[in-house]
Parts: C-alpha cells; sequence; structure tokens
C-alpha cells in the first residue's frame, strides 16, 4: 500500500506539471468525447505519443530546434520559456495530445487557432535578420526536428521500439497535423526525415539565445528539490540520444566513452517515468469514443 501511494503520488506530481492542474477535465475532453479521430491506440503515432520516452524527446528536441537562430529567436522572443517554463510545456503538451487523440474538429480548431497565432510571431534575431514563426521553412525544421528527437527517444527508451516500417508510418502520421499547421511537405518516412535535417545543417549556427538555453535545460532546469535528480537523469537520456555534432555546436561535453551511461540513466529515468504514471489514472491506452 504505501508503494502504491508513492507510486500515485509520483505520478500525480509528473502529470500535473506536464497537463496541469486540470489534468482530468483536459482527460475527458481529449479522450472521452466522441467523434472521429485521425489516429488509432495502434497506430505508431498514438503508441510514441503516449510513452514516457517523450520526456527524454522533448528536452531532445528542444535542444536540437535551438540550432536554428531564427526559429530560436522566436522561441527567446515569444514564448515565454523562462518566465512561464512549465505554462509553456502544458501548452505544448495539449497541443500534441489533441492532435494526437481528440476528435478531428477539435484538432483543426485548434490548429487555426496555432496559425493564427504564428501570423503574429515576427521579429529580427540577434544578428538583424528578420524571422516570421509562420515561415513554412521555418516550420518544417521545427517539426522535423521535433518528430526526429521524438523518435530517437523512442527507439532507445519506448516500452516496444518501432519497426522499420513502423517507424516509417510515424514519421508519416505525424505529417497530417503538421501540414494543416503550414509546413508544406512533411516528410513521410525515417529517410526523408533525416534528409530535412541534413538539409538545414548548414543554415544551422549556434545564437546567444541557443546558449541561454541550454544552459536553462541542462545547467539551471526550474526544478528543485526532489524533482532535480529525476529530471537528471532525463537530461542525461536527452544529451545521449543527440548526434556529435549537434553536442558539439552546443558545447555540450559527453565523450563518447560516457554515452552507454548516459543512455542508462535515460532509460533508468524513463522507466521511473513510466512506473509513475502507471499509478494514476490513465486514459491514452483506452480505445477513444466513437
Amino acid at each position: 500500500m504505501l508503494l502504491r501511494n508513492v507510486q500515485r503520488a509520483f505520478g500525480e506530481s509528473v502529470r500535473s506539471r506536464v497537463a496541469g492542474a486540470d489534468a482530468d477535465e483536459r482527460a475527458e475532453q481529449i479522450w472521452g468525447k466522441p467523434g472521429p479521430r485521425w489516429f488509432r491506440p495502434e497506430d505508431p503515432v498514438w503508441r510514441v505519443h503516449e510513452d514516457a520516452s517523450m520526456f527524454p524527446g522533448g528536452i531532445a528536441a528542444l535542444l536540437l530546434q535551438t540550432l536554428h537562430p531564427l526559429a530560436m529567436a522566436g522561441v527567446a522572443g515569444h514564448s515565454g520559456y523562462r518566465s512561464d517554463p512549465w505554462g509553456r510545456l502544458i501548452r505544448t503538451s495539449d497541443y500534441i495530445a489533441i492532435t494526437t487523440y481528440a476528435t478531428i474538429p477539435d484538432a483543426e480548431a485548434l490548429i487555426a487557432r496555432v496559425r493564427a497565432r504564428h501570423e503574429q510571431v515576427r521579429g529580427k534575431d540577434h544578428q538583424g535578420r528578420p524571422y516570421r514563426a509562420s515561415d513554412p521553412e521555418l516550420l518544417t525544421w521545427v517539426h522535423a526536428a521535433e518528430i526526429q528527437a521524438f523518435l530517437w527517444a523512442h527507439q532507445a527508451y519506448g516500452r516496444a521500439p518501432l519497426s522499420p516500417r513502423e517507424a516509417d508510418l510515424y514519421v508519416e502520421q505525424a505529417g497530417l497535423p503538421a501540414a494543416k499547421l503550414g509546413v508544406p511537405d512533411p516528410p513521410c518516412s525515417v529517410a526523408e526525415l533525416a534528409g530535412v535535417i541534413e538539409a538545414v545543417r548548414l543554415q544551422l549556427e549556434v545564437s546567444p539565445e541557443a546558449l541561454d538555453t541550454v544552459d536553462f535545460l541542462l545547467r539551471t532546469p526550474p526544478v528543485s528539490g526532489s524533482a532535480r535528480p529525476g529530471y537528471t537523469l532525463l537530461a542525461y537520456g536527452a544529451v545521449a540520444l543527440l548526434p556529435g555534432w549537434v553536442r558539439s555546436m552546443l558545447g555540450i561535453r559527453l565523450p563518447e566513452p560516457a554515452l552507454p551511461l548516459a543512455s542508462g540513466l535515460g532509460r533508468f529515468g524513463t522507466a521511473a517515468v513510466r512506473w509513475s504514471l502507471a499509478g494514476v489514472q490513465n486514459r491514452r491506452s483506452a480505445p477513444p469514443v466513437a
């Protein structure tokens, strides 16, 4: 009984951080509302996005995304990730949940609101280069970096890694809401996804905002007390997922011989999150209401 209480308390703490204080009400709206959906529980996109590997995958995605100076300038100038990091996490988690699990009308309504918000996000980076969040090239980079990191994490730490065919289908399925958001030609396979990342590499650079984000995520994260060790495990796991060239650009020192240890820490941290969330009500694995 004591172990169950610890599991439930840990799980509720994790869920409230990611989904907000009204997680139960939001879950009912997303999974309990009748209506047609884009995906089913057996689909790769459903399986990837419901797994605890999304926690280190999310950190890895943010680190990778920082390398595009225009995308990073938009995040630094408009997202409020430093002033309200948990609010931004909840909004991101909500977007992924709704576009993966909710009814099609609800998913499309949210995408329309985000598109309208993107039209308002404009500015200049640290070198004076203009950016706009609705730029198809920036949207493509953000999408590709995110999905690539989620896939890396799932294959490394997921409960059931995808087969090559399933991995291709995951990339294709993740592209459906991305296309509606404004990504002009989302990659439809693992090879195409890698090609997008490679094609953008020449545009990547380390901006002051990128270094600030690395410091925030890895050295001074907004967690303390009992949550700090768990976050550290996930952060190590996230860093281990990144290719050497990404770690090198961001100044993250992790020698190759230390990679297996970092991966092991990430695997342990992910398993701990998975165990904790199993102790709270979770509708993600249940078939959606028709």
